[in-house]
């Protein structure tokens, strides 16, 4: 993976989203380093630029980032807890190989957690809160225009965040994403469907107009139908790579 060398002049900052530099001192662990290693990382496996299995060497890390393997180590189990590298005893770490099986439990439990909350969810919503989720859904509708697929995933991720948000329960808030970011390594399949980026902005804007009147049964059918194609793009490609071996029957 060809990555920039990241500069070792102190930070004017800390904002781990500019890629601030970083001066290195023996021994040390310098957390946007460590930062900085983990969004690049996830965001190779989100886009499909690293694939289920492949290898995540350390040494190659280490060099692609000009640190060192303290650093490296720690973001590799920073994206181990996240559900999304997997380290595997005397072979290191490799990107996580859900198996479609494990993808469409892992599924199953998300859509009765988003129903959930969308049946809690209190209405009528104020009008700053939709006004909140249009202005994500333009920005999500831009990326998906000028088909950059890392703006449409972090746009995504922040609609959901926002409307699932608004059910008011923390406990199931902070599920739902953990679960949605186990899975985030199978997006990159279902965007390589011709029509599914505008398939979710429809549903996105759809989602939208039934939260504004205020239309429960309507945003239930939505939550569900807008994780059905994920899952199947995935399993398909799987199957055909891996074969049937991790199938759900």
């Amino acid at each position: 993976m060809a990555t920039a060398k990241t500069s070792r002049k102190p930070p004017a900052r800390k904002d781990a989203a500019d890629f601030p530099a970083v001066e290195t001192v023996a021994n040390a662990r310098d957390p946007s380093i460590v930062d900085l290693i983990v969004r690049k990382l996830k965001e190779d496996i989100v886009l499909g630029r690293r694939h289920p299995r492949e290898r995540l060497v350390e040494q190659d890390l280490c060099a692609d980032f000009d640190t060192h393997r303290g650093d490296v180590r720690l973001a590799l189990f920073e994206l181990e807890k996240m559900g999304i590298v997997e380290r595997i005893p005397n072979r290191g770490a490799i990107v996580r190989d859900l198996k479609p099986r494990e993808v469409a439990d892992i599924y199953d439990v998300r859509e009765e957690l988003e129903v959930m909350a969308v049946r809690i969810l209190p209405f009528p919503v104020p009008d700053e809160d939709i006004e909140r989720l249009e202005a994500i859904q333009h920005e999500h509708g831009k990326a998906v225009d000028a088909g950059d697929l890392l703006a449409v995933f972090h746009s995504n991720v922040r609609f959901h965040r926002a409307m699932f948000g608004l059910c008011g329960n923390a406990s199931l808030i902070e599920t739902i994403e953990y679960l949605a970011q186990k899975v985030s390594g199978i997006r990159s399949y279902a965007h390589a469907k011709p029509d599914a980026l505008n398939d979710a902005r429809r549903d996105h804007l759809a989602m939208i107009k039934a939260l504004r009147n205020s239309r429960r049964d309507d945003l239930i059918s939505l939550t569900r139908r807008h994780l059905k194609p994920a899952v199947r793009a995935y399993v398909d490609a799987y199957r055909r790579r891996f074969g049937d071996g991790g199938s759900r029957a």
